[in-house]
């Protein structure tokens, strides 16, 4: 690939009108912090941190400000064992990948008692500064200075990796599996619904996704940031991750470094995952793209999705390379009613696997019942090699289909597949994309030794048994019909399935082609071609860069636009929108 117009592992949004509002300076934030300070005879800052944050290291440096007091409020909240015993029911301690989406809030581990006692502390301050930092730190007060301390999903990812135990937790102990759906079910959604309330109103926002590192920006200019991001393509901060069954197509394309393996996953449009970097003036600050989400999802997603979503981001695109690697797990994905009664989920991981490409003749999916099967002879069949008797003849019961680069097979939920070797995908689904039922793993090891999860029953429970062969081929294998068709180009419907409330769409032009909203936030993957355009019809944005592979959202707020090839070059984007 021309490496001028490579895929940039690294995006940034500039931000207009407020380049000298962040610093990424100790002393310089130090300086900011302090000449507030001085305005007053008493000043209290409070420091609302989320979970996974470096909390000792912003002691470390509040503690410059010559503090009169300090107050953790960590230590205002329950014990780790009440609060294990507490959430235990929506951990579901039998199982390491699924728990129950939590109602609880973060409130219901501080007591008041507690939260009084820090209270009337404050009170018995009358000069100075004083510093409450922690998470749920403003469920104290909110002070005269509110401060969101906060960090990435992938980061804390990471850092669980590295040895970070969860929030106040007596299992200090589990593994990464376990720490991360404590994060999933529970943490993230507490420390969720504490930030969507201090978004409109802080007064800093403090980026720590940097280990050891500190960025700041005033929360006008971070609000601001985010209202600008909802009117604009944008891209996120992607992330890449190995797995058993890796390949090396996205080390190759994306000149990604060297890591002793290979990389299995890319999660490149994934709002609740990844990230964005906010350009001030030269200064970045990294946030959860989650954070746009809460903040703006009307612009964001529009009217429409918005009255049927609410602040979710219904649609993802991530990337599954299995080039010179092995076949993904057996799986299938819960009905609606199943994740709704079982996991307190409002819709289920519908998909789709696009091809952007394909190596040699035997590439294929695995997808569908073959026709004639007999559903007791499988689910023994399962269960047998679940116990170690016999591999499962996958071939014997699934249907193996043959692909090549830019089909589109259709997988909603119940559905029976997998991606074979030599293939790489470009996987549109909806968002619930940790409710895989894994049935059967090829025998394999995960890349720690240990043997995947498998949940056999939970899938058994979800396969529809009449989508055989021949529904297979008529449904859900390269479903295209033709929109649109001049001499500027072609638009495709390819999907999705009438059961999957996502529509997607094929653009391919040599020139220039508008493209239709239909009241929907698109999200775009450029499968074709090293770079294009989007141009907006009304000169809202400047004109929009997007090169191969790469994954870019284009809220509904931007309103209409077009793609636009370069030099002549002829290209191909896929679009995802929600259905009218």
């Amino acid at each position: 690939m021309n490496s001028k117009h490579s895929f940039r592992r690294f995006p940034a949004v500039k931000i207009r009108g407020y380049e000298t509002s962040a610093a990424d300076d100790r002393d310089v934030i130090l300086q900011r912090l302090s000449q507030l300070c001085r305005c007053r005879t008493k000043t209290v800052i409070v420091a609302e941190c989320y979970p996974g944050t470096a909390q000792s290291e912003l002691a470390e440096l509040f503690s410059r400000l010559n503090l009169t007091d300090c107050i953790h409020s960590d230590d205002l909240a329950l014990s780790p064992e009440e609060i294990d015993a507490q959430i235990e029911r929506d951990l579901t301690d039998d199982d390491p990948v699924f728990g129950i989406m939590t109602t609880r809030r973060l409130e219901d581990f501080f007591p008041e008692k507690s939260l009084a006692a820090a209270r009337h502390r404050i009170d018995a301050v009358k000069s100075g500064i004083l510093l409450v930092y922690g998470v749920g730190a403003s469920l104290v007060c909110e002070g005269d200075i509110l401060i969101m301390a906060d960090i990435t999903r992938w980061e804390i990812q990471l850092r669980y990796r590295n040895g970070l135990s969860n929030w106040r937790t007596a299992k200090t102990d589990l593994p990464k599996s376990k720490k991360y759906k404590r994060g999933y079910f529970a943490e993230w959604r507490w420390a969720d619904r504490i930030k969507d309330r201090l978004l409109p109103k802080i007064d800093f926002y403090l980026d720590m996704t940097t280990e050891h590192s500190f960025s700041m920006v005033t929360g006008e200019a971070y609000r601001t940031a985010l209202k600008q991001v909802s009117m604009q393509p944008f891209r996120m901060v992607p992330y890449f991750d190995p797995g058993v069954w890796g390949g090396d197509w996205m080390k190759t394309h994306f000149d990604l470094p060297e890591n002793g393996s290979n990389y299995a996953w890319s999660f490149d449009g994934v709002p609740e995952e990844n990230s964005l970097l906010l350009d001030f003036g030269g200064k970045l600050i990294q946030t959860p793209a989650l954070n746009l989400v809460h903040f703006c999802p009307r612009p964001l997603l529009g009217e429409r999705v918005h009255g049927r979503f609410g602040a979710e981001f219904p649609i993802r695109f991530d990337m599954l390379d299995t080039m010179n690697g092995q076949n993904l797990s057996l799986q299938v994905h819960p009905l609606t009613e199943y994740i709704q009664q079982h996991f307190n989920m409002h819709y289920t991981q519908d998909e789709s696997y696009y091809l952007l490409d394909t190596q040699g003749d035997g590439a294929c999916v695995y997808l569908g019942i073959k026709t004639g099967t007999d559903p007791k002879a499988m689910e023994q069949a399962l269960e047998d090699a679940q116990a170690g008797l016999a591999p499962f003849p996958a071939e014997e019961f699934v249907n193996r289909i043959p692909v090549k680069k830019h089909d589109h097979v259709l997988i909603p939920a119940g559905t029976v597949h997998c991606s074979g070797a030599d293939t790489m995908v470009l996987e549109i689904s909806a968002t619930p994309y940790i409710f895989t039922f894994k049935m059967w793993d090829w025998g394999r090891l995960d890349l720690d030794g240990h043997p995947r999860p498998i949940h056999l029953r939970h899938g058994i429970a979800n396969i529809q048994w009449e989508r055989n062969t021949e529904w297979v081929e008529q449904n859900i294998v390269n479903q295209v019909t033709l929109i649109h068709k001049d001499e500027s180009g072609s638009v495709e419907r390819t999907g999705l399935h009438e059961r999957e409330f996502l529509d997607t769409f094929r653009v391919s032009t040599a020139d220039i082609m508008p493209i239709r909203r239909n009241g929907s936030v698109h999200v775009m993957n450029l499968v074709d071609g090293q770079r294009a355009m989007l141009i907006s019809a009304e000169g809202q944005y400047e004109p929009f860069e997007l090169h191969y592979a790469e994954t870019c959202i284009i809220p509904e707020a931007a309103g209409a636009y077009s793609i636009q090839a370069i030099d002549g070059e002829p290209v191909k984007a896929i679009i995802a929108c929600v259905r009218n």
